[in-house]
This record gives structure tokens, C-alpha cells and sequence, in this order.
């Protein structure tokens, strides 16, 4: 290699490649010599390449301050590495320091929340450290603070704001429960402050000794309760063993996760139902049911659906059932919402004789809950499958629960002093009354007589008794009145409707009507929620369907109306939602109306329904059709909108086919009907095939054959009078298929209600004609356009009073002199113009009708 090319080499190289070159001693004496001054020269520059920088150029001088800047930059940073003890411990003191001064100011909100945080970083400390000393300090003095803060509040005057109020109640429960089990650390604490912080610090400064991992030794040794040869580990790897004694504590532990993030709620239910295996006593069995069943409800949140599955339900219905059993057989013991949790978790309540023990808990809300998610359930299932069956079959059980909980909060309301709410009670009787009201008699009884075989024989209950279950009117009655009498509002209302429901399902229509019309609920309903709204729509159609079985056509229709006249009966009557092209509902409010919606067995079927209503419609328009179209001087008015459009709509087809649905029948027999073909009108009317979903359904086409007769016979009077001077009534008897009487009565009613302008002569058995009175096609077309001619004088009078907002004479002219004198020179024809026109009426004069309209008048 070229000497070239290693001058920028280590001295080491240079004077070895040069010891190469030079063989002799005086090569060697030379090169040594120039081996130590390039040493001495390099000295040299290291001492002064601080101080002379100037004398660098190049790309050197550039390198060299890049890397002393380098270092620099190094030599600043100081690099402190903590272990994650300490790290704990900073965040374990920064929160002990929010906690004093939170103490300072009194603010127990800041106190409440810092503390669950503090607990939060002690557990994970805790499961592999010792318990730091500066915690067990604090929440001493916490202990202390509190205490002194409630005596405080006893004695003076001034109270504490909501949210330190609210804060300091949180605390207590806190630290009572928190403190019971740091009891030792807390009493070495306080019996000697300064040595035990003291401990603290010698035990810092000495060297933790390493632990050596036990090695892991295999045995023979299974656990008898598991078939895998597996058995249940805690966090800290130790195998869970449940016991009697231990019950209590694992329950609390159960509670607290509840609502917590990643939270196993299969593992909780597993471990109360070895919880309830092992348990002895009544007050255990009783708290693991309560929670067990609570947790079980807690599974549907994290279901796609958001139903509770079958199995669970079930499971949650035996194990309230259960429930009251034990209810049943002890008691000593209650369940109410009112009662304080037991605090010590190594001994059960011991009351004394004829004392209760009070368990915090609520029978209705379990009750209540079992019967939103069946509901729940029933919506997300296909009504048309064996499934939905089978799953309606648990309906039996859960009403069996529902009378049973109602026996037991009655018997909760004989005891004086636990002052029981009458709420829950009414609750319990709405949830009852709610499954029967819209089921027929003889399946109620049914289900009344499969629940009270269950109940055991010695309990009876005080509203319903156990004799009464087989009359369902009084059963209805009785459960109605009890809640109008004891509830208020909404529980009221709803118990009121679901009377008049069952009334008009049991063809009790004047009964349900004037209760309906008594509870005066039609005008203040849209005061009520959406579910109350909806079991007064379905009481409203129940009654018009009512009225229609009980042959009251107008009735019905009348009542039918405002649900079937709006095309919105799925939605007024949450039997389905309407998805309209250019509707404005969010996600959430599609949501909630899906929830509302009611369970397929509760369904009132809309064919029938629609049905009812055009049928009501076509016996009492097409009837007016007539008598409007030979009278255009009657005022046209509408009693059926919604028929009126379909109408119009089947008679502008070209070609109309056989009927296909229910409304190509009313239609057909509608146009039948108005040609005086009633045999055929009554054919296409009884050829519906829904009448056989009604009770009676014969019963039915025979009242409907014998209305469409007697409309008939209204229909050809109107429509073919002005063409007869006398008409027999043994022609329209025959005509009609009606008795002479009937005839009689029929014309007879339209004579008194003028709608016919004729005589009965009852010695002839003949009808006399009055004529004179019905106009000529030009004397109604005049009397139409005078009729138009004023309704648009008062359109426009109102028109300008709305303009003018009641300053409407500020634009007419003066009709004195010189009115219209403005142009100049005819200012005398304007006068006389005034004068003419003086006369006129503030608004324009009005249109009379002419001569005949003066002799009408006349």
C-alpha cells in the first residue's frame, strides 16, 4: 500500500509502514524522531483547537464544530430512569396531594372522586408489593376528617351545598367499607405516627432480596369438582374455593364490578350459581338470587339484538320463582327497596324475635323486566313460525310469577311498620291487568285457573280472590277499579282503557262507549306518553268494531274514522312502521318506534279493519250520492274521504276485472248498489273472505244483506223520485225483498227527517209524490253559481282584512262630490258618480241570485 494513503492512519500504522521502509539504524533513529514529534505536534493542537479555531478552513473546521455541539448537547441531557415502583408511587403521592388539598377547601366532590382513584392505583401496587405506608396514612386521616366534618354538621346552622352534600354521603359508605380492611395498618398508624412512617423509610433503604420462582411440581391430584381436572384460579393464581362463609364477600365483589368496562358477565353468573349450590342459610340463598337474576338482565346489553335469550330468561324466570318461594317460607325475612345493604361480610344479620330482616332488593322490577324482555322477544321473532309459539307458551309462567309477586307485596302491606309504597303494588296490578285485557273470556280463564294451581293453597289474595278467578268480567272490573282508585295519571288512564277494551271485545258496546265518552280521555290524551296514546287508538277501533257487530253502522264509521281515514292505522296502532319516501326520521327516532311496537298475538288485524270501515262507508255514502246528484240544491258534503278517493279512482278505469281484494269488493258492490242492484251489491259484500275471522260470521252477512236492502231502497227513492207521481209500497216491497211494513217504516223516516218530499198515504199503501218543489237543471245551475259567486266575496273579504289587518276602509273611495275630481275638469262626473254609488254596501255588492233567487228567498 502507498504511504499516500495511510497518512490519515493511527501513529501505531504510520510508524510500522515506515519501520518497512527504513532497514537500518539510522532509519529506525529517524523514525523515531519523527514519530515523537508528530506526537508533541499533536498535543499541541488538542491544547489549542479551543482557543484557535481560525486557523481551521476547509471542510474541518465545519466537522469539528458539528461534533462539539454534539457533545454538548450530550453532556446537557441527564437521563434519570425510574422504576415502575417509583413511577406508582409519584402518582400515588400526586393524588394524595389533590386529596389534601381538597380537604382544605372542603370540597367533598374532588375527595370522592380522587379517592376511587387512589383505591384503583393501591390494587395494582398491591397484587405485587407491599401496601404503601403513605396510603394507609391517608386514608386515616380521611377517616378522621369525615368524621369531624359530620359532627360539624350536627351543630351548626349552616348546610352544606348539594354537591358537597352528595359527595360527603358517597364517602362515608367509601371509607367504612375501604378502611375495614386495612383495620391493623391503620391502628399501627395511629398508635405511633412518626415510627411507623419511620419503618417505611429504613425499609426503603435496604436491598430488596431476590425471590427465587418455585419451580413448578406436577402431582397426581385432581380436583373432585371439576370432570376436566381443572380448577378455578383468582388473579393471583390461587385456587377460588366457595363456601358458605365466603359468600357474602364474593356477592360484594360481584356488585361493585357491575357497569364496569370488560367485565365477564358469563364468569359472575357461573360463579353465583356455585354460589348457590353451597349456600345454607335463607338470607344467602336469598341474596344470591336476587343478584344472580340482576346479572342475568345485565347480559342483554351485550347481545346484537339487544333480547335477553331463551335459555337465560327461563333460567331468571325459575330463579324468581324460587325467589318467592323462599319469600314465602320465611318470613322474617323482606325484600324492599328501601333497606340499608349489610355492611359485614363475615356474619350474617342476627335479629332478635319478632324482628325482620330487611334485604335491599324490588320483587316488581324483576317482575317487570321478565315481562319487557318475553315482549321483546316476541318483536324480534317471525310470528308465522312454530318458534313464536312456543315462545307465547311462556307467557303461562311468567303470569303465574307476576300474581304470585302481587301476593306477596300484598301480604308486604299488612305490615305496618315497613310502611310499604302503594306504588309497587299498582305496578303489579297494571302488569296483570295488561295480559288479559285483549284476550276473550275463556282464554283468561284459562290462564287465571293454570296460575292460582300454582300458588300454594293457604295464601289468597285480598284484591282478587282466589274464588273469584272464574268470573273474568268481575276479574277485569275489580283489577280496573282497584288502580282508578289507588293510582294516579298514567297507571289510571291505561287502566281505565284497557275496562273499555275489554268491554268492546266482549260486545258490550254502550257500556264501553259511555265509559269512553265519561272518562273524557279524547280530549286530554295527547297529554300522555306514546304508549298510552297508542291503547287509546286500539281502544277507539275496538269500540267502532263494537258498534259494527252490533249493527250501528253510522256508529262505527264514525268512530272508525279519525284511525282509518288518515292511511296510518300501522302506525297510530304500533302493529308496523311506515317508511315514507320523504320522511325526516333520524335513526334514534326509528329506533324507538321499532321498541314500541306490540307483539304479533296482540295484533288488530287491518284487513278486517279496512274492511269494517269502507263497508260503514259505502252503506252511508253512496245513499247521499243519490240524493246530492237529484238535489244539487242539498249543500254536498263528505262523510268519507278515504272512500270518496277510491271511488273516484275505480271509476275512471277502462276495464274493471273481478274483484281481487277487499276493496275491489266494497267497490264493485258500491256501483251495484247505486244502480239499484242491491242482490248483487249484497253477493259481492258476503264473498269476502275476512267476515270469517269475526265471531259469528253468518250472523254478520245476514246483517249486512239486511242493510244493503234497506239502502238500496233509500238509494232508488232518491235517485228515481222526480220521475214518479205515486209509487206503491208493495212495488218497492218486491222490488226490495222487504215486508210492506218495513217499507213503510223506512219511507216514513225519510219523510219526517225531510230528505224526501212526498206523502204516505197509508189507505192506498202508496207513496204521493210532492211536485214543484225539485228545480229545473237551470234553476240549480244558477243557484250553484250564486252559491260560488258569494263564497268567493267573503274569500275575498277576508283576504283583505287579513292584508289590512282591520283597516280595510282606508282603500275605499269617498262617494261625496267631487270624488274622482282628481283628473281635472270631470270632477263633476265624478260627483255625480259618488252619488250613484253611495248606496253600495262596504264590500261590493252582494249577488242575490237574480229574480230567483229573489223568489226563493220570498
Amino acid at each position: 500500500m502507498s504511504r499516500f494513503f495511510t497518512a490519515g492512519d493511527s501513529s501505531s500504522s504510520s510508524s510500522s509502514d515506515e519501520e518497512e521502509l527504513y532497514s537500518d539504524p539510522e532509519a529506525q533513529k529517524h523514525s523515531e524522531e519523527e514519530s515523537s514529534s508528530e506526537s508533541e505536534s499533536e498535543e499541541e493542537e488538542g491544547s489549542g483547537s479551543d482557543s484557535d479555531d481560525g486557523d481551521k478552513t476547509g471542510v474541518n473546521k465545519f466537522l469539528r464544530d458539528q461534533e462539539s455541539s454534539e457533545e454538548s448537547e450530550d453532556e446537557e441531557k441527564v437521563t434519570v430512569v425510574k422504576s415502575a415502583k417509583d413511577k406508582r408511587l409519584e402518582e400515588i403521592e400526586g393524588v394524595v396531594k389533590l386529596i389534601d388539598n381538597a380537604r382544605k377547601i372542603g370540597d367533598w366532590n374532588t375527595i370522592s372522586t380522587e379517592f376511587d382513584k387512589l383505591n384503583r392505583q393501591v390494587v395494582k401496587i398491591a397484587e405485587k408489593e407491599k401496601l404503601p405506608k403513605v396510603y394507609v396514612k391517608t386514608i386515616a386521616e380521611l377517616e378522621d376528617f369525615m368524621n369531624e366534618t359530620i359532627a360539624l354538621q350536627k351543630v351548626t346552622t349552616k348546610k352544606m351545598n348539594a354537591t358537597n352534600a352528595k359527595g360527603l354521603n358517597a364517602m362515608k359508605q367509601k371509607v367504612k367499607r375501604n378502611n375495614r380492611d386495612y383495620a391493623s395498618e391503620i391502628d399501627k398508624y395511629r398508635a405511633d405516627k412518626d415510627e411507623y412512617m419511620m419503618e417505611e423509610e429504613e425499609e426503603e433503604v435496604q436491598p430488596a432480596p431476590k425471590v427465587k420462582k418455585p419451580k413448578i411440581q406436577y402431582t397426581d391430584e385432581v380436583d373432585a369438582g371439576d370432570d376436566e381436572g381443572f380448577s378455578r384460579v383468582g388473579k393471583h393464581g390461587k385456587a377460588l374455593q366457595y363456601t358458605a362463609e365466603s359468600i357474602l364477600k364474593h356477592l360484594r365483589t360481584i356488585i361493585e364490578s357491575r357497569g364496569k368496562k370488560n367485565t365477564d358477565r358469563a364468569e359472575q353468573i357461573r360463579v353465583m350459581e356455585k354460589l348457590l349450590e353451597v349456600a345454607t342459610t335463607p338470607y344467602q340463598t336469598i341474596r344470591v338470587l336476587l343478584t344472580l337474576v340482576s346479572t342475568r338482565f345485565d347480559l342483554t346489553t351485550s347481545t346484537s339484538t339487544g333480547t335477553m335469550s331463551q335459555e337465560q330468561w327461563k333460567m331468571a324466570e325459575h330463579e324468581y320463582g324460587k325467589l318467592l318461594e323462599m319469600l314465602e317460607e320465611n318470613r322474617n325475612m323482606v325484600v324492599v327497596e328501601n333497606a340499608e345493604e349489610w355492611e359485614d361480610d363475615e356474619k350474617p344479620p342476627q335479629p332478635a324475635a319478632g324482628e325482620l330482616i330487611k334485604i335491599p332488593g324490588s320483587i316488581v322490577s324483576i317482575a317487570e323486566r321478565l315481562d319487557d324482555e318475553l315482549t321483546r322477544s316476541l318483536q324480534h321473532i317471525d310470528p308465522h313460525t312454530a318458534e313464536y309459539i312456543e315462545r307465547l307458551s311462556d307467557e303461562q309462567a311468567l303470569y303465574s310469577n307476576i300474581l304470585r309477586g302481587l301476593l306477596y307485596i300484598e301480604d308486604l302491606q299488612k305490615i305496618e311498620k315497613l310502611e310499604t309504597p302503594q306504588d309497587g303494588a299498582n305496578r303489579m296490578v297494571m302488569r296483570r291487568l295488561e295480559h288479559i285485557y285483549f284476550k276473550p273470556s275463556q282464554v283468561v280463564t284459562i290462564l287465571e285457573e293454570t296460575a292460582w294451581k300454582t300458588v300454594p293453597a293457604q295464601l289468597d289474595s285480598k284484591i282478587t280472590p282466589r274464588n273469584g278467578a272464574k268470573d273474568i268480567a268481575s276479574l277485569v272490573q275489580v283489577l280496573s277499579t282497584y288502580l282508578f282508585v289507588h293510582s294516579a295519571d298514567i297507571i289510571r288512564a291505561r287502566a281505565y282503557l284497557c275496562q273499555v277494551y275489554y268491554f268492546a271485545l266482549h260486545d258490550q258496546y254502550y257500556r264501553a262507549r259511555d265509559m269512553l265518552l265519561m272518562s273524557h280521555l279524547q280530549e286530554t290524551i295527547g297529554n300522555f306518553n306514546i304508549n298510552t296514546q297508542i291503547l287509546f287508538n286500539r281502544t277507539l277501533v275496538q269500540v267502532g268494531l263494537c258498534a259494527f257487530r252490533a249493527n250501528l253502522v253510522y256508529e262505527s264509521q264514525n268512530t272508525l274514522q279519525e284511525i282509518c281515514g288518515s292511511g296510518r292505522q300501522k302506525e297510530l296502532l304500533a302493529q308496523g312502521v311506515m317508511m315514507q319516501r320523504y320522511s325526516q326520521v333520524t335513526p334514534e327516532q326509528e329506533k324507538l318506534e321499532r321498541q314500541r311496537q306490540l307483539p304479533f298475538h296482540m295484533h288488530i288485524n287491518l284487513e278486517l279493519l279496512e274492511c269494517v270501515y269502507l263497508t260503514c262507508s259505502m252503506l252511508l255514502e253512496v245513499p247521499l250520492l243519490a240524493q246530492t246528484a237529484s238535489s244539487p240544491d242539498i249543500k254536498k258534503r263528505v262523510i268519507s274521504k278515504t272512500y270518496r278517493r277510491l271511488l273516484e279512482f275505480h271509476e275512471r278505469q277502462i276495464f274493471t276485472g273481478p274483484p281481487e281484494n277487499t276493496r275491489d269488493h266494497v267497490m264493485q258492490a258500491s256501483r251495484a248498489l247505486a244502480a239499484g242492484e242491491w242482490k248483487k251489491a249484497a253477493d259481492l259484500i258476503n264473498a269476502i273472505k275476512i267476515w270469517e275471522l269475526m265471531a259469528d260470521s253468518e250472523k254478520i252477512k245476514k246483517m249486512l244483506s239486511e242493510q244493503i236492502q234497506e239502502e238500496g231502497l233509500r238509494t232508488y227513492l232518491f235517485t228515481y223520485a222526480p220521475f214518479y207521481d205515486t209509487l206503491s209500497v208493495s212495488t218497492l216491497a218486491s222490488l226490495f225483498d222487504l215486508t210492506e211494513r218495513k217499507v213503510a217504516a223506512i219511507v216514513s223516516k225519510m219523510i219526517a227527517h225531510e230528505e224526501l218530499a212526498a206523502a204516505l198515504d197509508q189507505v192506498n199503501s202508496a207513496i204521493i209524490f210532492r211536485k214543484g218543489v225539485e228545480l229545473s237543471r237551470l234553476q240549480s245551475l244558477a243557484l250553484t253559481l250564486s252559491d260560488k259567486a258569494s263564497g268567493l266575496i267573503e274569500a275575498n273579504e277576508r283576504t283583505l282584512e287579513q292584508r289590512t289587518q282591520g283597516t280595510a276602509n282606508a282603500f275605499e273611495r269617498q262617494g261625496g262630490p267631487g270624488g274622482r275630481g282628481g283628473r281635472g275638469g270631470r270632477g263633476g262626473r265624478g260627483g255625480q258618480r259618488g252619488d250613484r254609488g253611495g248606496s253600495r254596501t262596504r264590500g261590493g255588492q252582494q249577488f242575490g241570485g237574480g229574480a230567483l233567487g229573489g223568489a226563493i228567498k220570498a
